[in-house]
């Protein structure tokens, strides 16, 4: 490990080159393990350094954002992650078309279109997370999703050694997938095109958005947001509800009380601690219902 971080450091500033990082640090969750790396690159060409680098050490890595959709379980993860944020947060706008790089986060992404008077990202502007997680997982909120709104994707391959532009027919886009699931390429950065509207009706509707969120999410404890995919016909939140499970507690992680949908960290959570309790929910619904509830969370690393 101390030589691939000098090799690391020969492309990248020794700061930003963290061994046994402590993941609770950098995830929504304020729980888990460590990583073995974390590499967080100042730019592009040292983000092509990085991976060019780990994939020619065969060291497994992954890419992050700012960590509001990844757990790492309490064991760690044996290999490097790559975290992509401030640095890679730029934004521009051109007409309807607005440029932003992986790292911009979606209030950011949101406030810019408001700024420009353009409409069409309000649904998104409260996802926590970058667009770069967005445009991953296909993310989407009161009824839009990110497929609907994408232009194209700036990637770089997995291997760091070949840039591209996939356009929205090549992104494979459905419920919380993308073709970068499959491949594990970079999403470097994403355009969106959306349309002009009136600033006024823009904040209106942000704001009923946020309103709805505060009165309905758990937004002042830790979590992950939507800890399940919505499974087809039903709504993860509802069935877990009916389960009688809203309140139900392991350790220092609980099934929100005031959104069902939501595991939350109540205080000093283990990543095993939210894990047992994902399992009993699981099943309690499977039993109950015949339904297997699928984790939207990216969970990784080993157990303890």
């Amino acid at each position: 490990m101390t030589d691939l971080k000098k090799e690391l450091a020969k492309g990248i500033n020794e700061k930003n080159i963290i061994k046994d990082a402590d993941m609770r640090e950098h995830t929504s969750f304020k729980a888990g393990g460590h990583a073995s790396l974390l590499v967080i690159p100042s730019d592009k060409n040292e983000l092509k350094f990085a991976v060019k680098t780990l994939y020619a050490s065969q060291m497994p890595y992954m890419i992050m954002g700012n960590g509001s959709n990844i757990l790492v379980r309490d064991g760690g993860y044996k290999g490097a992650l790559i975290k992509l944020g401030e640095a890679f947060a730029f934004i521009s706008a051109d007409k309807d078309i607005i440029h932003a790089g992986c790292g911009a986060l979606m209030s950011q992404v949101a406030n810019e279109a408001l700024k420009k008077g353009l409409g069409g990202f309000e649904f998104a502007g409260g996802i926590p997370g970058s667009i770069g997680g967005a445009v991953f997982m296909n993310a989407g909120a009161y009824g839009g999703e990110m497929k609907d709104i994408i232009k194209s994707v700036n990637v770089i391959s997995r291997d760091g050694e070949r840039e591209y532009e996939l356009v929205p027919e090549k992104l494979q886009l459905e419920y919380r997938h993308s073709i970068f699931c499959d491949t594990c390429d970079i999403i470097e950065s994403v355009k969106i095109k959306l349309h002009e509207e009136s600033k006024d009706k823009i904040k209106s509707m942000m704001k009923e958005l946020t309103e709805r969120r505060n009165n309905k999410q758990p937004l002042s404890l830790p979590s992950a947001g939507s800890f399940f995919k919505r499974p087809k016909g039903y709504y993860a939140g509802r069935l877990i509800e009916d389960a009688g499970l809203k309140g139900l507690t392991v350790g220092g992680a609980q099934v929100s009380q005031l959104h069902a949908g939501f595991i939350v960290n109540k205080g000093g959570a283990t990543a095993g601690d939210i894990i047992e309790l994902m399992h009993m929910v699981q099943a309690t619904v499977m039993d109950k219902y015949g339904v297997m509830l699928e984790a939207e969370v990216r969970i990784i690393g080993e157990e303890a």
